[in-house]
């Protein structure tokens, strides 16, 4: 199958890309390289077989869409290019709405014109707000807390009545909205890891602070209505997550319309990651209590029932010495993320 991946060099979809690659598929990475990593695809070129080609360019910009759907003969399109931070998107909330939304839009005007009937949509547990239930299924209400979480809401919104209005004159569109809860780790082989400018995500944080690359690990909040008053997230492993994105793409028939949360199911709060890194890289790192930041819900954590029921796909690697684990030994041999 010929796959478009937008936002191909970022952390999520060069893994997308390299599992893709893997199964056989010929793959059209797409990323403005903003915040993505064009070592990433120089690092996964060698084993492509020529089937993989890097494409810098934004997914704002139609011309480029119509030319990269059109002379690659795209089947189906995964789509990741989002700015993602919440706290960002609090700041900066018309930059998020610009670039998660009406970008979105565009891919999927796109799309409709050059007849691509398959789409994954990167979504995200942002679009939940703060659930009143632990965990969280697919039907819990999505009342955004933060512009992030309702930029991808309005996405949602955009596929579904877009694949309505496809079925109502014979011309089905599927697409599946995968609802993320934490990504983390590596790619085992080693190839891919993760690296973020700025960083702000807490596993990569700890690890540089355990790799003497930061002087302190901020713990934003320890008065959370939580065991040990930090915020508990789940966690699942980018090799899952994207194991999960493939089943989708081959599942998806005519006209689908679904929705997936994608976690392990359970939660580890701040402080329980904090000592899991310190295990597992028998490092040291000074820990620093802040106040909360806006936006963060105090627990989050999914229901991954509904894919499992569906797929049969469940995450494999739960074990956070395992996950963390992946992700150090990316960033040993890595030490100063890509290039080095």
């Amino acid at each position: 199958m010929n796959v478009l991946v937008t936002g191909g060099a970022g952390y999520i979809g060069s893994h997308a890309v390299q599992r893709l690659l893997r199964d056989g598929h010929t793959v059209t990475s797409l990323d403005n390289l903003y915040r993505g990593h064009a070592e990433a695809m120089e690092a996964l070129r060698p084993a492509s077989g020529g089937r993989l080609e890097f494409v810098k360019g934004d997914i704002g910009d139609r011309a480029l869409l119509d030319s990269v759907l059109r002379s690659r003969s795209v089947e189906a399109v995964m789509h990741f290019a989002a700015l993602a931070y919440v706290g960002e998107s609090v700041q900066q909330p018309l930059a998020y709405y610009r670039n998660n939304t009406a970008s979105a839009l565009t891919l999927i005007e796109a799309c409709a014109a050059a007849g691509v009937e398959k789409f994954v949509f990167s979504s995200t547990c942002a679009t939940y707000g703060e659930p009143p239930v632990m965990p969280i299924p697919e039907t819990t209400e999505q009342r955004p807390i933060n512009p992030y979480g309702m930029s991808k809401l309005h996405v949602e919104h955009m596929l579904f009545d877009h694949a309505k209005e496809r079925a109502a004159v014979g011309k089905p569109f599927a697409f599946a909205a995968l609802r993320y809860f934490n990504v983390a780790g590596s790619d085992r082989t080693g190839v891919l890891g993760e690296h973020h400018e700025p960083e702000t995500h807490l596993i990569p944080v700890i690890l540089q602070a355990a790799q003497g690359r930061r002087e302190s690990v901020t713990v934003f909040g320890t008065d959370y209505p939580t065991p040990d008053g930090t915020c508990i997230r789940d966690y699942v492993h980018v090799e899952d997550l994207i194991d999960a994105h493939v089943r989708v793409l081959g599942a998806l028939r005519p006209g689908d319309q679904r929705t997936y949360n994608l976690g392990i199911g359970r939660g580890y709060s701040v402080k329980e990651i904090i000592d899991a890194v310190r295990r597992v890289t028998g490092k040291d790192f000074k820990v620093v209590y802040g106040p909360r930041r806006p936006g963060d819900p105090p627990t989050l954590f999914a229901d991954p029932s509904k894919i499992r029921r569906e797929l049969g796909w469940t995450a494999a690697i739960t074990d956070l010495g395992d996950i963390i684990g992946s992700a150090w030994a990316w960033f040993q041999s890595h030490p100063r993320g890509y290039g080095v």
